[in-house]
């Protein structure tokens, strides 16, 4: 019980600090590209390297996936417009959207940034594709 009370806290000390960075930068209306979308949004669960062991995993209800393996399980394809509808919503996804993890097209739609919702998904998942493990 106090493990699970510690790890919460901890979670809960990365997300405000997080969420620190994000207001900071919404200040600046920077344009940010998909690999520093994917490190501010992303990581915390899926990890700097997106293989679902960020710094928020380990109090979370369900594993985050290990995004480096989206094109293995699709039998070696990378279906860019499945990935983007995950990520925005359209496509739900077990974690999306429920206490763990955001519907990311509402979030990005509220964000500082000036850049379109489905640009920022496009990036997003432009640099996913770039971290694919080869078969």
């Amino acid at each position: 019980m106090l493990r699970a009370a510690i790890r919460f806290l901890i979670a809960s000390m990365i997300v405000v600090g997080l969420s620190a960075d994000r207001a900071a930068i919404a200040q600046t209306n920077v344009v940010l590209g998909g690999e520093e979308t994917f490190r501010l949004y992303c990581a915390p669960c899926h990890g700097a390297s997106a293989r679902g062991d960020g710094p928020v995993a380990s109090s979370m209800r369900q594993k985050p996936a290990d995004l480096t393996l989206i094109a293995k399980r699709n039998g070696g394809t990378f279906a860019a417009d499945e990935v983007a509808r995950m990520i925005d919503g359209r496509n739900p996804v077990k974690g999306h959207g429920g206490g763990d993890m955001p519907v990311w097209g509402d979030a990005f739609a509220k964000a500082a940034d000036p850049t379109p919702v489905d640009e920022k998904i496009r990036r997003v998942v432009d640099y996913l594709r770039t971290l694919q493990v080869k078969p």
